[in-house]
């Protein structure tokens, strides 16, 4: 129960946090790198540990993995090569994001002794794995498609000036 209820915490309070950071513009870059973070590490640490219980099929906790993985490694290569990282989180990352949490809290709901509330969550698993499972490719191809085509043309960027044909300069 205390474990439903912290996800539970942990979703409202992200939301909320998002919202009241965009509305009254309390952004700093430090949130914007550490919220996403952070949020990527509950719910890999919850998709694993519901996953080797046998709770959520490897196949799920795969894709939610390596999207997040992805990302995450795609940001540090792109940060290196050629600048800071402003990402912005799509509609589509978003309704990725709210889907595991969602999830997680179905699954976690399915597992409590509440009746019918634990009947219905249980029900409804399986389809939402499934939708979990269309918003991370989906999220995940974007992010590829996004980056990848800014980092084409920053590489390209850089070869027109190291040919003369053009001015290069990273951001400060």
């Amino acid at each position: 129960m205390e474990a439903f209820v912290l996800m539970i915490v942990a979703g409202v309070s992200d939301a909320l946090d998002g919202y009241l950071a965009r509305r009254f513009e309390w952004m700093s870059k430090l949130g914007a790198t550490l919220d996403p973070l952070a949020d990527k590490f509950l719910v890999a640490a919850v998709f694993i540990v519901f996953t080797l219980q046998g709770h959520i099929p490897v196949w799920v906790a795969l894709i939610v993995l390596a999207r997040d993985f992805t990302i995450v490694a795609g940001a540090g290569v792109y940060k290196l090569l050629y600048e800071e990282v402003d990402i912005a989180p799509t509609f589509l990352s978003k309704a990725n994001t709210a889907m595991q949490i969602v999830t997680l809290c179905l699954l976690m709901g399915s597992m409590l002794s509440l009746g019918i509330v634990a009947e219905i969550a249980a029900g409804v698993l399986e389809p939402f794995f499934y939708v979990l499972a269309v918003l991370g490719v989906g999220s995940g191809f974007d992010y590829v498609v996004t980056w990848g085509s800014k980092a084409y043309r920053q590489g390209k960027q850089r070869k027109q000036y190291k040919h003369g044909r053009g001015s290069f300069r990273r951001p400060q």
